[in-house]
C-alpha cells in the first residue's frame, strides 16, 4: 500500500472515528466523514465497502490493538499475579488513550438489535478476545495459582466485570483514575478477596472436629420389686 492510500485510509478513519463517537452510526453521514477526511465517496468504499464496513473496521481495530497488548502483557516473567496486573494496566490505558473508541465498542455491546450494522461481527471478536483471557486463568489453574474447583469462564467473567465497570467509570468521568495503583488493587481484590490475612490463615488452620465416638445406650437401672 502506498503511503498516500494508507493516509486516505487512516483519515477516514479517524474522521468516521469523530462522528461515529459524536452521533452513533445511524447519526453519522458518510457525506460528512468523506468531507473530513478530505477525500471522495470511491475512496470510502475502495477501502471499506460501505458505511458498516467502515465502522467495523473501526471496531476490529479496538478489538485487535486489545488483544495484541494482552498477548504482550501476558509474556512477562514473574508471577500470574505480576501478570494479571500488567494486563489490566494494558487496557486501561488503551481506555485512557482512545475514549472514543471505546464508547463505540460500548454502545456496540449494548445496542439495540438494528442500531448497529451486523453486531455478531463484533461480538466474534469480542468472545475471542474472552476466549484468550480465559485460556489464561485456565493455564493458572493447572499451575495451582487459581484454585482448580472454580469454574474458568465464571473467573474470567469476574476480572473483566471489574475492568470493564472501571473503564465504563472512567469513560463516564475522566477524574476516575485508571492508575497502576488501581489495577494492582482489582488484582489484589481478585485473587485474595478483602478477607483480612489472619482470618484466611486461621481459617486454614482449624481443623476438622474429629467425629464423636459411639456411646453404648443407657440403662436404666430399675427398683427391684418386693
Amino acid at each position: 500500500m502506498k503511503s498516500s492510500d494508507a493516509s486516505a485510509r487512516e483519515r477516514l478513519l479517524k474522521s468516521a472515528l469523530k462522528h461515529f463517537a459524536e452521533r452513533g452510526y445511524a447519526g453519522a453521514s458518510v457525506q460528512e466523514i468523506v468531507d473530513d477526511a478530505k477525500v471522495t465517496k470511491p475512496t470510502l468504499y475502495y477501502y471499506f465497502g460501505n458505511k458498516a464496513g467502515l465502522y467495523h473496521a473501526l471496531i476490529d481495530m479496538a478489538y485487535d490493538e486489545r488483544l495484541r497488548l494482552m498477548q504482550k502483557a501476558s509474556e512477562q516473567t514473574g508471577s500470574f499475579e505480576h501478570k494479571l496486573v500488567a494486563i489490566i494496566q494494558a487496557q486501561f490505558n488503551f481506555a485512557q488513550h482512545n475514549r472514543d473508541l471505546m464508547r463505540i465498542g460500548f454502545a456496540t455491546m449494548f445496542a439495540a438489535p438494528r442500531e448497529v450494522p451486523n453486531p455478531a461481527h463484533c461480538l466474534a471478536r469480542a468472545e475471542r478476545n474472552f476466549n484468550f483471557m480465559l485460556r489464561l486463568m485456565e493455564q493458572a489453574q493447572q499451575k495451582g495459582e487459581i484454585p482448580p474447583q472454580l469454574d474458568p469462564s465464571e473467573i474470567t467473567l469476574t476480572i473483566y466485570g471489574l475492568m470493564a465497570f472501571h473503564v465504563l467509570a472512567h469513560l463516564a468521568n475522566p477524574q476516575h483514575d485508571l492508575s497502576r495503583q488501581r489495577a494492582e488493587f482489582i488484582t489484589r481484590v481478585f485473587l485474595h478477596g478483602i478477607e483480612p490475612a489472619s482470618r484466611q490463615s486461621s481459617k486454614s488452620m482449624l481443623k476438622k472436629p474429629k467425629p464423636a465416638k459411639p456411646q453404648a445406650p443407657r440403662t436404666e437401672k430399675r427398683a427391684p420389686k418386693h
